[in-house]
């Protein structure tokens, strides 16, 4: 007699919350965001293997700060702008998004693009360190938006969540971090990255001044509420 077959393990990306064909039917209704720059920018991000959030999340993003009425964002982690794009456009010409990366190049690039879109002069962008950064400013943010590097997570909500006002909100992408966090075997990307986002997840739905959610869209956003009084 021969011995069963173990069952496979896990594989660390085999997880993928939404399936793509919804998600394809999902980007088939935003025809009204076809822009020239973003085409531009998605083409970059496809040519370098850059991280960015995509069409449908940064809809969602857009989306999030209107229903907020946000006029302040604060972007721990901007790449070359492709998040502060929809934040921009959801600011309105009195808004202001204050980026940071740690590449001037990026910086560089980030300017061309934004212009391009009229939408630059709404933009505050910062090279070095995010969370140098955010310590040199003194003010509440509607929007606290998180994108550095994952083992930063926690970090980074200890110290955003403090300065979110009543109504705002804190937002973090790569939550689910290609289904790492839902598996106990898993190739991580760099160590202790996964075990970040966990901690991380599980500070944010602990914490009594928040409510909070993960879209499972793309990676992963997850959205905190700062409760009001």
């Amino acid at each position: 007699m021969t011995d069963s077959p173990s069952p496979a393990s896990p594989s660390p990306i085999a997880l993928v919350p939404v399936d793509p064909a919804i998600e394809n039917y999902m980007r088939s209704l935003l025809g009204r965001t076809d822009n020239p720059v973003l085409h531009e920018m998605e083409a970059l991000a496809a040519r370098r293997n850059f991280p960015i959030v995509e069409r449908l999340v940064g809809v969602f993003l857009e989306s999030l700060a209107k229903s907020i009425n946000a006029k302040s964002v604060f972007e721990f982690g901007s790449g070359y702008g492709y998040s502060a794009y929809w934040f921009a456009k959801a600011l309105g010409p009195e808004g202001r998004v204050v980026c940071t990366d740690g590449d001037p190049h990026n910086r560089e690039q980030a300017e061309r693009f934004l212009n391009s879109a009229g939408l630059w002069d709404r933009i505050d962008f910062h090279t070095g360190f995010a969370q140098d950064i955010f310590a040199r400013t003194d003010d509440l943010f509607d929007i606290c938006y998180n994108d550095v590097d994952k083992g930063d997570y926690p970090e980074v909500w200890r110290l955003a969540k403090d300065r979110i006002r009543p109504g705002g909100l804190y937002i973090a992408d790569n939550v689910l971090w290609h289904g790492r966090v839902a598996v106990d075997q898993f190739t991580d990307v760099a160590p202790g990255w996964t075990e970040a986002i966990r901690e991380h997840n599980e500070l944010i739905f602990n914490d009594p001044d928040f409510d909070a959610y993960i879209n499972p869209t793309r990676d992963g956003v997850i959205v905190a509420r700062k409760l009001t009084a």
